[in-house]
């Protein structure tokens, strides 16, 4: 549908309507496709102190009612799949199935999300003490601050927002300034939600559209018990100390530099398959986009030049059209330091296939690429730091102890996969002197985990969790209690202390 029509369905003409300071500029063309007005240093005050009041009032509600909104607020999603979709494919560049699919990530983690409301579960702990009880409760937190990248714009904010509201806790929400509009219909689609639940605590959910100053306010404030921020490695780094000066929580998911090895007895088409959607798909702007290949010297050549034909074949062009399975870098200046990268590589001796721009004529204001694929000697420096962008370096091994080292010598530690036939190597990999990531995965790629288990990194990743599993943890808090139902009074450990 058209952009006027779009953003109509999804709520977005009181925001784009008047216009404002911020340009939203779609990296399909470059081209700006809103003007939205920015949120102010005592706007964003304010949010906070309504988001504080929610919780006063949210908190009150049994979960499994809370978990009804959840439950309705998958319903909207999907009747709103295609739209808000299209939306995402619009504000990021995203081709059309991936933009489909970041929304029924959604609908995924809302329908995990209403089992959890009634799953909450604490523990009832034997006591030493005769007589006596303990036993721990989780209780909601408090307004969580979520600030989000532009890759994932609203998967992200739901796997952090299912659980808040399941458990009992407001969001602030701060995306990145790339991706507003998104932010925005996410809002109006909860607000949405809300009408058919009867109603919802003013300051539920707020949105703050701004950059990093914005970023900083929430990560500064007190009443904001838990920040989660998804983002680059240099901004977690600027944001974790500021919450821990006010010994606050934080939920980091940062950098990744995921690694595949590539054995012997691995099923290279499987393995092909798999390198073109983890290191193409999204242009390379995961996260979890496959960085960086290492092969067996017995199969790395030939892997290597199945690869090159292959991404000498991946239609490039408007990921709206069909067909199309590489669609923008978000900006010129992840296009630079593609660039970048890529002479980077070539000084240190590596062989690049691909990477050059394309379609400039067509879109002269956008930044269409080709793959690259870089032979390189070795893991040098370029290789061990992330560049968002569609670039895998190709590198040999000879044993599998050199490869696991080759694997875990970076910094990141987000997602990890092994390809091979062999049960050993497969255990070995998942073994405690194996793969150091938070994901590791056989015979599938680095990208692309589903929602059922936790979703995070080790070492510069940041060492957060989020979606399921035991992830809800975090936007709670933890009450052990002792009852004495006796009229005896001992003491732990075996203390005496008597008084006359």
């Amino acid at each position: 549908m058209d952009t006027a029509a779009l953003f109509t369905r999804l709520g977005l003409d009181e925001a784009t309507g008047g216009g404002g300071d911020l340009e939203v500029r779609s990296p399909i063309t470059g081209g700006v496709i809103a003007r939205i007005a920015s949120t102010s240093a005592a706007d964003t005050d304010a949010a906070i102190a309504r988001s504080r009041a929610a919780f006063d009032e949210w908190r009150q509600v049994p979960a499994p009612r809370r978990g009804e909104l959840v439950r309705l607020l998958g319903e909207v999603l999907r009747s709103e799949k295609e739209a808000l979709g299209e939306l995402v494919t619009l504000e990021v560049g995203k081709v059309t199935s991936e933009g489909l699919g970041e929304v029924q990530e959604m609908i995924d983690i809302c329908d995990l999300g209403v089992g959890l409301s009634r799953q909450l579960y604490g523990l009832t702990i034997a006591s030493e003490r005769p007589g006596h009880r303990m036993l721990e409760t989780w209780y909601p937190l408090g307004p969580v601050g979520v600030i989000t990248a532009f890759n994932f714009p609203v998967a992200v904010w739901s796997w952090n927002t299912a659980l808040a509201l399941v458990c009992g806790d407001p969001v602030v929400w701060k995306p990145s300034p790339r991706t507003p509009l998104t932010a925005l219909a996410c809002q109006a689609l909860l607000r949405r939600a809300g009408e058919r639940f009867g109603g919802i605590p003013d300051g539920l959910l707020e949105v703050i559209v701004g950059g990093a100053d914005r970023a900083v306010q929430l990560a500064d404030d007190p009443r904001l018990p838990l920040v989660s921020a998804t983002g680059s490695t240099t901004m977690g780094r600027a944001l974790a100390p500021r919450i821990a000066g006010r010994l606050g929580r934080s939920l980091l998911e940062l950098g990744g530099n995921n690694g595949m090895v590539v054995t012997p007895s691995a099923d290279l088409e499987l393995a092909v398959r798999a390198i073109a959607f983890s290191a193409v798909g999204t242009a390379g702007q995961r996260c979890t986009s496959l960085r960086r290949l290492i092969a067996h010297t017995d199969v790395h050549d030939d892997l290597v030049g199945r690869l090159e034909r292959a991404y000498a074949s991946v239609p490039v062009g408007d990921p709206r059209e069909a067909g199309t399975l590489l669609g923008p870098l978000v900006s010129r200046e992840s296009f630079d330091a593609m660039q970048t990268a890529l002479d980077r590589a070539r000084a240190d001796g590596g062989t690049v296939t691909g990477g050059e721009r394309v379609l400039a004529d067509r879109f002269p204001d956008a930044y269409y690429v080709t793959p690259a694929i870089v032979r390189m000697p070795a893991q040098t420096p370029v290789v061990e730091s992330e560049t968002f962008a569609p670039i895998l370096y190709a590198i040999p091994y000879g044993d599998l102890d050199e490869a696991i080292a080759l694997h875990n010598a970076v910094p990141q530690g987000l997602s990890s996969c092994i390809f091979t036939s062999d049960l050993r190597e497969s255990e070995r990999f998942l073994s405690a002197v194996g793969s150091d990531c938070g994901i590791a995965n056989v015979n599938i790629g680095p990208s692309g985990a589903e929602i059922g288990g936790a979703f995070g990194g080790e070492k510069e990743t940041g060492g957060g969790r989020e979606s399921g599993s035991d992830a809800w943890k975090a936007y709670m808090r933890r009450q052990t209690a002792t009852i004495n139902y006796s009229h005896d009074l001992p003491l732990a450990q075996g203390v005496r202390f008597d008084v006359a």
